[in-house]
């Protein structure tokens, strides 16, 4: 093995198990923050520190094994170099997997994400297919026992979304749905189609990984215009008679961020500014890799719907993928939630 990779390691190792001692302290579940810090990093050491264990383990074999064929017994050696060979193979295949792991990954991968989905082309169809998307990702999310907060929401008026934004934090998370980034086509008969037609529509995706560290990106306070205003839709009695939305303009882009989910107006704004750091800092990777899939503008189009990355066509059950040339006929199961089939697929797609 490579003397530097063999140090990484190691180094990874002794991380490893430093952090697995302060997990297991009764202290560390006072602070929330610290505890989530520490099992993100602990789940990015954890496939390079497994594999090199096991490569520790085969290296002792390989060495034990050795002592062997100097022993007097033929047939004690014959069946040494037989093992010696297998372990030699062994080695060799757990390195490979080594450096695969080991190979640098996009940064974002463990961050939590905001997503918004927006109703394109289509009218009412695609604000309903717009809320189709939500629950697709709802239940995505549910079974991965990640948590999703709705930040801010315009109801349609039988129902979808004319635009959703939603946090999700989890594990991993921009690592999974990252790919979802684009605009997403739908082909059906709608409910209100008295002629039995197939109309198609579209909703945008966006996924932005959160900015967890303000110094990732500088905000100016005097750069921001802050307004609040009357919550409207949902909420009950307080809704109309207290000022709790927030809305934050970024004046030297003109990125607005809204917040109106809670009936505070201070938790409001601490929403809004955090979403608008990621705004901000999707815009500037925009800026800086405008040839890659970090382009929010490239991922998520018009909203036109000759602009997809991927059609649910219901008439006939089928969900397919432009991107990879991946269509699967299993349409119930996918907006029900089951996606990691699709995931997968672009996971290893994008490794190649």
């Amino acid at each position: 093995m490579n003397p530097d990779l063999r140090a990484k390691l190691e180094s990874n190792l002794s991380n490893y198990k430093d952090i697995t001692a302060k997990l297991s302290t009764p202290e560390i579940y006072s602070d929330r923050v610290q505890m989530k810090n520490l099992n993100q990093e602990l789940t990015k050491l954890e496939a390079s520190v497994k594999l090199y264990q096991k490569y520790l383990q085969i290296e002792k074999s390989i060495t034990d094994t050795k002592e062997l064929l100097v022993d007097d017994d033929k047939e004690m050696v014959l069946i040494a170099q037989e093992e010696l060979k297998k372990h030699k193979d062994d080695l060799f295949d757990v390195e490979t997997k080594i450096i695969e792991v080991t190979v640098e990954k996009d940064p974002n991968d463990s961050r939590d994400v905001y997503m918004e989905i927006r109703a394109g082309t289509g009218g009412e169809e695609a604000a309903i297919f717009a809320g189709d998307l939500f629950k697709m990702y709802s239940r995505f999310t549910e079974k991965n026992k990640w948590e999703i907060e709705v930040i801010n929401s315009n109801i349609s008026d039988h129902g979808g979304f004319k635009e959703i934004i939603f946090k999700v934090v989890g594990n991993n998370v921009y690592s999974k749905l990252k790919f979802e980034s684009g605009t997403h086509r739908v082909q059906r008969v709608p409910d209100t189609e008295t002629q039995g037609r197939v109309h198609t529509s579209a909703s945008t995706v966006a996924v932005l990984p959160i900015v967890e560290q303000v110094d990732d990106i500088e905000i100016n306070p005097a750069d921001l215009r802050i307004d609040t205003y009357r919550a409207s839709g949902a909420g009950g009695q307080h809704v109309n008679k207290t000022d709790s939305a927030v809305r934050i303009t970024h004046l030297p882009t003109g990125i607005v961020s809204e917040c109106q989910d809670d009936r505070s107006q201070h938790k409001n704004k601490a929403k809004a500014l955090e979403y608008l750091h990621s705004r901000l800092l999707s815009a500037e990777q925009e800026k800086q890799k405008k040839d890659t899939d970090e382009s929010r503008k490239k991922q998520v189009g018009s909203g036109d719907r000759s602009e997809r990355i991927r059609t649910y066509n219901f008439p006939q059950g089928r969900i397919t993928d432009h991107r990879i040339n991946l269509t699967l006929y299993k349409l119930e199961q996918v907006i029900d939630g089951n996606i990691e089939q699709l995931i997968d697929a672009l996971t290893d797609e994008s490794a190649k």
